[in-house]
């Protein structure tokens, strides 16, 4: 049997990595209702360094990018402090980490804004789907169309919160491209109708995608420190492509020409939603060899993977890293576990969003021990956050 390339050290962006697995990024709302980082982060992702490369829950770049219920921000000097935290105890665990930024568009709801602002997108399209609120579930409401000043002054968030997040120690920074968000609503013929720079062509609905990278490379020095997360053919939150192939191509492309540090994507057999995407063939397209045509970047695979299958991609070479998800969440040392061959320990799903340090800190390694290094002193935590 070949040598594992699972365990063996990569370079990406820059930074070397002791193994080949990505601990992918999962919303798990712990964050305070104004985005500040909650008490148990640093803990949380300190517990998962093991991982050859982490990347964060996503990120807001804005109060109005603001719109699931405690989720983080990282635009304000007091979120830069809270996330230096974390990554300061990451490395301290000789982990790397990267932060995932986003911008949620249309799916929003003010009921989870801490400023009570309403939904905003390339076009007043409302999204088919339903989002949760303090309240329970709500549909998706219309959202108001984006003035071109106010774009590109999106455009400025996301290179200043990615210049910010590297200022805060983040080895990386990962813009997400994907699950029908807003950098996806702009792609999309459907969410985007507009007539100016931004839309009316597939080449104009690249350009918001295009300003991003082009902003960011200009506060970073480079796109070497700068990936992309995309989800071909998926249709998470509502969003549609009359011609998915294209746009993916056409995305691809020009993350290739403008040579960013990584591609990071959600296989079509698996979205956001946990649900299967087929193509028009009625089989999922293989968007890892359609991508390598013209992309020979660094690419991380994401979707449904397990050791077996991730040497097997490895191996292949369809992609030099592979991100795993929900069995970070109840194994903070999967990598040693899948390196022993050893069984993973079951997620409690009824954990994944609430609140305290219950189903988040809690999971023990092989051998039962709970690691709080870097837990906060109990002065530090609310007893809503304590027991909640």
């Amino acid at each position: 049997m070949s040598e594992s390339l699972l365990f063996s050290p990569f370079t990406v962006a820059g930074v070397e990595l002791a193994n080949r697995v990505v601990m992918a990024p999962m919303t798990r709302s712990r964050a305070s209702w104004e985005g500040d980082v909650g008490p148990f982060a640093a803990q949380y992702y300190a517990q998962r360094a093991s991982a050859g490369l982490i990347v964060t829950e996503a990120i807001g770049i804005s109060p109005q990018a603001h719109g699931y219920p405690y989720t983080p921000g990282l635009w304000s000097a007091g979120q830069s402090r809270g996330w230096e935290r974390v990554t300061r105890a990451v490395h301290e665990r000789g982990g790397r980490i990267a932060a995932q930024l986003w911008h949620v568009g249309r799916v929003f709801s003010r009921d989870n804004n801490p400023l009570d602002l309403d939904a905003v997108a390339p076009s007043a399209v409302a999204a088919a789907g339903k989002i949760f609120t303090r309240a329970g579930l709500q549909d998706l409401p219309p959202p108001r169309e984006l003035t071109t000043g106010e774009v590109r002054a999106t455009v400025e968030d996301f290179a200043a919160t990615a210049a910010r997040a590297l200022d805060a120690g983040f080895d990386a920074v990962e813009l997400h491209g994907a699950n029908g968000y807003l950098i996806e609503q702009f792609l999309s013929d459907d969410a985007n109708r507009r007539s100016d720079t931004y839309g009316g062509s597939e080449r104009k609905r690249l350009t918001f995608l295009a300003e991003i990278l082009d902003a960011a490379a200009d506060r970073c020095g480079g796109l070497d420190r700068i990936g992309v997360r995309i989800s071909p053919y998926g249709d998470f939150n509502g969003i549609r492509h009359s011609d998915p192939d294209r746009v993916m191509r056409d995305v691809v492309a020009l993350l290739a020409e403008r040579g960013i540090g990584f591609l990071h994507v959600i296989e079509p057999e698996v979205s956001g939603d946990g649900s299967r995407k087929t193509g028009s063939a009625g089989s999922a397209p293989d968007v890892l060899a359609i991508i390598r045509e013209s992309y020979s970047g660094v690419l991380i695979a994401a979707g449904g993977y397990d050791r077996d299958r991730a040497e097997a991609a490895l191996q292949g070479k369809r992609a030099d890293l592979i991100a795993f998800g929900r069995p970070f969440i109840s194994n903070p040392d999967l990598v040693a576990r899948m390196r022993e061959g050893a069984p993973l320990s079951e997620w409690d799903r009824r954990t994944f969003y609430t609140r305290g340090p219950a189903g988040y800190v809690d999971y023990p390694d092989l051998e039962g021990a709970v690691d709080q290094t870097h837990a906060p002193p109990p002065s530090q935590v609310s007893s809503k956050e304590a027991t909640a």
